[in-house]
């Protein structure tokens, strides 16, 4: 979970950044670029993720620095804990799954800023993991059992903080395993 921010915070203060980009969007690009283990900084994460803004000073934004830690924090522990930052448990059901669909894309997105080091010496599961992400960030939803409905809701998102954990793990096993060369 995410006690210190929530997805309508950062949704409205996006909007009033203008920013270009949505909650689940942006906190999922982030999380996606630290879990194939780029490195950043609180100040240059926005460039990182090669969005467009006219504010030199908008890393140094309250809420984007909050956000910035908190995924951040995901990987700061074994195994990683990562929960994707989703509307309320309140909101309807479209309004949830459309944000984890949007997570999942920057995720994907985010992941491949980090360049094909991040997917050298993958395993095949993880590289499956990436490919099932890329099959939900493709995906949409139809809604016709509202209980059922839930319950598959819950398990993709399960599967996506289970696999997305996963592969952190990988990438992490992947660059220690990697031969290390001198400039």
């Amino acid at each position: 979970m995410h006690p210190d921010l929530t997805h309508a915070e950062l949704a409205k203060a996006l909007d009033r950044l203008r920013l270009g980009v949505n909650a689940s969007d942006l906190h999922g690009s982030l999380t996606g670029y630290l879990c194939a283990g780029a490195q950043t900084d609180a100040d240059g994460w926005l460039d990182a993720l090669q969005l467009d803004f006219d504010d030199p000073g908008l890393a140094r934004n309250e809420i984007l620095q909050r956000l910035y830690r908190s995924c951040l924090a995901q990987f700061g522990a074994t195994p990683a804990s990562v929960d994707p930052l989703l509307p309320a448990s309140s909101a309807p059901l479209a309004c949830r799954a459309d944000a984890l669909v949007e997570w999942c894309r920057g995720f994907l997105g985010g992941f491949g800023l980090a360049g094909a080091a991040a997917r050298a010496g993958l395993t095949a599961d993880a590289t499956e993991i990436l490919a099932d992400l890329g099959t939900i960030a493709a995906s949409r939803f139809d809604y016709a059992d509202t209980a059922g409905d839930e319950q598959a809701l819950a398990d993709v998102l399960d599967f996506v903080r289970t696999g997305a954990a996963l592969l952190h793990r990988d990438v992490r096993r992947a660059a220690r395993a990697a031969p290390h060369s001198l400039h």
